[in-house]
């Protein structure tokens, strides 16, 4: 059985910074990848940002790329979000989510609990 727990949101102004966690258990970490979406508000849920977690490939949306950064722990059981510049439309629930590589992000079956950013 899959959990995956995010935790780091916060509340912070424009430009500022924050770190997302997501920990995993139960999850064959080494030959799938890890997601993080986000949805605000009367918005469709989107994708953000994505890692492979044995090559370590990585995926950003254009309306993240250069400010995040997804990057896991060396023993590979933490998925992080590095977030930098923020601003008020990145204001959103920000989900984990996990499954095989070959799958479209979208579709993947594994997701945590979500973790509210605000930047206002």
């Amino acid at each position: 059985h899959v959990q995956l727990v995010e935790s780091g949101g916060s509340s912070v102004r424009p430009g500022g910074s924050l770190r997302l966690s997501c920990a995993a258990s139960g999850y064959t970490y080494n030959r799938n990848c890890m997601a993080w979406f986000r949805q605000a508000p009367g918005k469709e849920r989107e994708g953000v940002a994505r890692i492979a977690t044995g090559s370590g490939n990585t995926y950003y949306a254009d309306s993240v790329k250069g400010r995040f950064t997804i990057s896991q722990d060396n023993a590979k059981i933490i998925l992080y979000l590095h977030m930098n510049s923020l601003k008020p439309e990145d204001t959103a629930m920000y989900y984990c989510a996990a499954d095989y590589c070959w799958m479209d992000s979208k579709n993947f079956r594994n997701w945590g609990q979500g973790t509210q950013v605000t930047v206002s």
